[in-house]
């Protein structure tokens, strides 16, 4: 993807896989978009990174919401790119250790933002890319967020592991589907990274995780999902591609 004269959108971009996402865009002179909550620190991160940056604050459920930061980005240039990061973790068991079942509605809840939001977020930003004129035979390019759980979801994961295997399933599918447009669609599958959905556990859980990590046997670094997050971008063959990005590792049940 020729990244001459693009803007970009990023979801999840004020911390973690996101924020390094951002920082890689704008160090490439991209207009970047940052969608975040608005309890997050994007206008913060925006103003920290330049003339560059933008932050329109949302939920990625939220229509409105999704199609305002569109807006901004498609006022800065042709929206190239999307990185959707994203995303929320939580502990639902089947069967709690009181015997009562597991919370349906935080299942849901789960499963609507790593799943739905990644569907609304998506179809909005391919609908913009589909009005380009195509550069170098390309309209557009989307990342998408996977995780190794969609494969190895550990005890407590599923409504996790469900909707990240979900993301999984799209990917091949939205790419074919939007090939007719000229814009390609992958999906990156982080590991165990150190980022701030890891930042309810103690440091000795982390150190765990990364022990399971057969090489390097370390938790993954946010600008390492950011370069890979980019090689797609810039590669025009890589389409309808789920990319596991874990240091081979893989996740024991608990």
């Amino acid at each position: 993807m020729n990244l001459t004269h693009a803007s970009a959108l990023v979801t999840g971009g004020a911390s973690g896989l996101g924020l390094a996402t951002v920082q890689q865009l704008v160090d490439r002179g991209v207009h970047t978009t940052i969608v975040d909550l608005p309890s997050s620190d994007g206008e913060a991160v925006a103003e920290k990174l330049g003339d560059l940056a933008s932050f329109s604050p949302s939920d990625v459920r939220d229509e409105e919401g999704v199609d305002r930061a569109l807006d901004i980005a498609t006022s800065k240039a042709p929206l190239r790119v999307l990185v959707h990061c994203a995303g929320r973790g939580g502990t639902v068991r089947l069967v709690n250790k009181d015997g009562s079942p597991g919370d349906y509605d935080l299942y849901r809840e789960i499963v609507d933002i790593n799943l739905a939001g990644t569907f609304n977020v998506l179809r909005l930003s391919a609908a913009r890319m589909s009005a380009n004129e195509p550069v170098d035979d390309e309209r557009g390019v989307c990342v998408l967020t996977a995780s190794v759980a969609a494969w190895e979801g550990q005890i407590g994961q599923i409504p996790y592991a469900s909707a990240k295997a979900g993301v999984v399933g799209m990917t091949l599918v939205a790419a074919r589907d939007l090939s007719r447009a000229l814009i390609r669609v992958c999906s990156v599958a982080p590991g165990v990274f150190d980022t701030p959905i890891l930042n309810r556990f103690s440091q000795e859980i982390k150190d765990g995780l990364a022990a399971q990590i057969p090489h390097p046997a370390r938790l993954g670094r946010p600008e390492e999902f950011a370069a890979t997050a980019m090689h797609i971008v810039d590669n025009a063959m890589l389409n309808g591609e789920t990319i596991r990005l874990d240091g081979a590792i893989r996740m024991t049940p608990r």
